[in-house]
């Protein structure tokens, strides 16, 4: 059964932490991580928590308490990782456009590196030659995801070496003799369609035939959630058996067991997230009526930055008569939430909450307008427990120097 908090659970927490406030529910990370574990269970499969989605310390140590590996975009995220535990063995650093300085501390913090640029796997092979075994991330220009700014293997992306590219990737291990270990691709988010990462497989394998020593190839991730009702998701099943036939036909070729690696983030975190919020002012004007909030994008960007939809129910009012409202926050900008939802009855004060909020929600927030980001709130065996506390006005003036 899928795990969902009530809303008398998001009531009560809104009462007790006040509004704005993100709430996890970590039974729920724990179904869809047991789901991928599952799904996978025909071939040894390892999964790397893309951590940029949801950094909070206490969520990095509940997935690492499930088995998950992490994945880590900033040498930050690497150090937060090893504070919550994860060994270096189990952390994946895959940087992008990043100074050289920034590789070697992950070397030196003895993580498995990912490398995605040619001028700096040179540097990295002139530097360590065969003493450091590292990844390296390929563009199989393919273009996939729900959005043009979250595809990442289309040939204009500037994530990953082009598969073009080959022959100076093999100039680059020959000279400097630089063991490669594994090899990544990442499409995009939001993919559907199970064949797109079946033929980032086969560009994979393809790859693979020019390493001998290869221990794992990586398909990133971009497994889709719902995020309405009748949405489609990622048929993880169907592309765990495709997946297996396909990878234990290449070994028998290969003459080498190979791991699979998946870096789900949005997956693993975005259905267990709740963005509750309170209706400051009911607005009419003659062309619509506004639901203004106590938030705004300084707090959720998603529907800002990428369209994105967040489900929104009135939890103060469920049975109320529905209404059509659009819902925009308290930004001194145009923050819309979302145009003409339809909406039980809102009042002044009643709370709001936005679903599949636990991705790039907290993650994203900021300070703008001078406003206070929210606190975070983390329900786990029906207990709660504040994980971030909310901010105050001093933290608005923290590492200012004042010089006049």
């Amino acid at each position: 059964m899928s795990q969902s908090l009530t809303n008398e659970q998001l009531i009560a927490v809104a009462n007790e932490f006040g509004t704005p406030v993100y709430v996890y529910h970590a039974e729920k990370i724990a179904e869809q991580y047991n789901k991928l574990k599952d799904a996978f269970k025909g071939h040894p499969t390892r999964f790397f928590y893309a951590c940029k989605a949801l950094t909070n310390i206490n969520i990095l140590k509940y997935l690492k308490g499930l088995g998950a590996s992490i994945d880590c975009v900033s040498i930050n995220e690497v150090m937060l990782a090893l504070h919550a535990g994860f060994e270096a063995k189990d952390i994946l650093y895959t940087p992008n456009c990043v100074d050289f300085n920034e590789i070697i501390s992950a070397q030196e913090l003895g993580v498995n590196i990912n490398i995605d640029n040619i001028s700096i796997l040179e540097q990295f092979g002139n530097r360590f030659g065969s003493g450091y075994p590292v990844c390296i991330r390929i563009n199989p220009h393919i273009e996939a995801g729900g959005n043009y700014k979250i595809s990442t293997g289309h040939i204009d992306s500037k994530f990953g070496i082009s598969i073009h590219q080959m022959r100076h990737i093999e100039r680059i291990v020959k000279t400097t003799k630089l063991h490669v270990k594994g090899l990544h691709m990442h499409t995009g988010s939001e993919i559907k369609d199970v064949e797109v990462f079946l033929r980032g497989l086969e560009v994979m394998f393809e790859i693979a035939r020019h390493f001998d020593q290869l221990d794992f190839i990586d398909l990133g991730s971009g497994f889709k959630v719902p995020y309405k009702e009748g949405d489609p998701e990622t048929d993880v099943y169907t592309l765990g058996e495709k997946m297996t036939a396909a990878v234990k036909e290449f070994e028998a070729e290969y003459n080498r067991t190979i791991e699979v690696w998946f870096e789900p983030g949005k997956y693993l975190v975005s259905e267990c997230g709740y963005f509750v919020v309170k209706a400051n002012v009911i607005k009419q004007t003659p062309a619509t009526v506004f639901v203004g909030v106590n938030s705004g994008f300084n707090h959720l960007i998603r529907p800002m930055f990428y369209d994105a939809y967040h489900r929104i129910e009135n939890i103060s009012n469920p049975y109320g008569a529905e209404r059509i409202y659009t819902v925009v926050g308290n930004i001194c900008e145009t923050d819309t939430f979302a145009w003409d939802r339809v909406l039980n009855e809102v009042r002044e004060g009643d709370y709001l909450v936005f679903y599949n909020a636990g991705a790039y929600g907290f993650e994203m927030s900021s300070n703008f307008n001078s406003r206070l980001r929210p606190a975070e709130v983390l329900v786990k065996e029906g207990k709660t427990y504040l994980i971030r506390e909310r901010d105050e006005f001093k933290d608005l003036l923290r590492n200012q120097v004042a010089v006049l």
